[in-house]
C-alpha cells in the first residue's frame, strides 16, 4: 500500500480527495492535515464519509514520512511550505496556484505578490495528462492546473495540436462556475442569499486562469468569470478563428483524434438532444472532462466547449490520475465513477 498525506483536509477539495483516496486500492490516506480541525474526526467535517473511515484530522507535524503528499491549501500559502513537504515525501501533487505557472513576472502580475520559491517553478510538470503524460511518469514535482483552465485547454488544444487556428488571434474564454470553486472558507459574497438567482461576473478581466491557457496552448488568452447558481461545476466556452480552408469535418477529425485514447475526455457535438453540447450537470463527482465545438461556417469562427467538475477533474480527481500515472498504476483506478443522471 502507498501512503498518502493530505494537507488542508478540511476544505472542499481536500475532503473530495479523501473521498477519491479512501475508496483506491493501492493507498492508505496515512494523514489528513488541518489546522482548523485537528484532533476532530474526518466524518464530522465531510459527513459524505461517514462509516468509510474512522480517521481524525491532524498537525503537520505529526506526518513522518510517505509516499505522496497532496497539497490543498489556500493559494500562496503552498509555496511558504513546499520545503517542509519535500523532506517528507518524494512526490509532492500541488493543487493550489502557486507553481502554476513558470515566470515570476506573469505570477505577479496574476497574484499580485512576489513568488516566495522561484527555485522550485522549472521543477514543476503541470497536472495535465493529456498534455504532459510522459513527463509526469517521472515527476517528483507535480501543480494541478485550475479547474477554468483545464476545461479551456482541453476543449482548445487538438486545434492548437492540429495547427487549425490562427494564434495570432488569440481566444476569448467566458467561463462559469458553481459556489464550490470558492472554497469552504469563502466570505460574504457567497453566502447563498447573496448567490441565490445570481449570476455575478466577479472577473470580467484577467482571471489568473487566463494566464495558463495562455501558458499551455501558447497563445494570448482572454477570459471572463462568472459565478453562477451551482455548487458544482465548471463550463468554458471559448472563441477562435479557424485558419482558412479548415472545415467542420477537419475539425471533427481532429477531435477525434486527439482524444480517441484518452480515458477521461469525451467529445460531445450532436445535432440533437437535450445534452448534445458538454453540460457540467452529469459530470458531477466524475472525472470527466467533456469537450464539443461549433463551427460558423459563413465567418471560420469556431466557437469550443468544455465541462467537468471543478472538484474532480478540476482538481482532485485530476490530482489522482497524475498519481497514477507517476507510481505506475492504472490510470483509471479509483476514478470511473461515470456521474449521475438525472441530478
Amino acid at each position: 500500500m502507498l501512503r498518502v498525506t493530505v494537507v488542508g483536509a478540511g476544505g472542499y477539495i481536500g475532503g473530495e480527495l479523501l473521498r477519491l483516496l479512501l475508496g483506491h486500492p493501492e493507498i492508505e490516506v496515512a494523514g489528513a492535515v488541518s489546522s482548523r480541525f485537528a484532533g476532530k474526526r474526518i466524518d464530522g467535517v465531510h459527513p459524505n464519509l461517514r462509516s468509510v473511515t474512522d480517521l481524525s484530522f491532524c498537525a503537520a507535524e505529526a506526518v513522518g514520512e510517505c509516499d505522496a503528499v497532496f497539497l490543498a491549501l489556500p493559494h500562496r500559502v503552498a509555496m511558504t511550505q513546499m520545503d517542509h513537504w519535500i523532506q517528507r515525501s518524494k512526490l509532492v501533487v500541488d493543487m493550489t496556484g502557486d507553481f502554476r505557472l513558470d515566470d515570476t513576472e506573469v505570477f505577479q502580475r496574476y497574484y499580485g505578490e512576489e513568488h516566495l520559491a522561484p527555485q522550485l517553478l522549472a521543477d514543476f510538470v503541470p497536472g495535465l495528462p493529456e498534455l504532459y503524460r510522459e513527463r509526469l511518469r517521472a515527476a517528483d514535482l507535480i501543480s494541478v492546473p485550475g479547474c477554468m483552465a483545464t476545461a479551456g485547454v482541453l476543449a482548445l488544444y487538438p486545434l492548437v495540436a492540429h495547427d487549425l487556428i490562427d494564434l495570432r488571434q488569440g481566444a476569448q474564454f467566458d467561463a462559469r462556475t458553481g459556489s464550490s470553486g470558492s472554497g469552504a472558507t469563502a466570505g460574504p459574497a457567497n453566502l447563498h442569499a447573496e448567490r441565490s438567482g445570481a449570476m455575478r461576473v466577479f472577473a470580467p478581466t484577467r482571471h489568473r486562469h487566463e494566464a495558463e491557457i495562455s501558458r499551455h496552448l501558447g497563445l494570448a488568452a482572454a477570459m471572463t468569470a462568472t459565478g453562477v447558481e451551482a455548487v458544482r461545476g465548471v463550463q468554458t466556452i471559448g472563441h477562435a478563428t479557424l485558419r482558412p480552408g479548415v472545415d467542420e469535418r477537419t475539425v471533427r477529425r481532429a477531435f477525434r483524434e486527439q482524444y480517441a485514447k484518452e480515458p477521461f475526455v469525451r467529445v460531445v457535438a450532436h445535432q440533437r438532444g437535450i445534452f448534445r453540447y458538454p453540460e457540467p450537470k452529469i459530470l458531477l463527482g466524475s472525472n470527466f472532462c467533456d469537450v464539443g465545438y461549433a463551427l460558423d461556417a459563413d465567418t471560420g469562427r469556431l466557437t469550443v466547449i468544455g465541462a467537468l467538475d471543478n472538484l474532480v477533474k478540476g482538481g482532485a480527481g485530476n490530482a489522482l490520475q497524475c498519481f497514477n500515472i507517476r507510481m505506475g498504476l492504472p490510470e483509471t483506478l479509483g476514478l470511473t465513477f461515470p456521474g449521475l443522471h438525472p441530478l
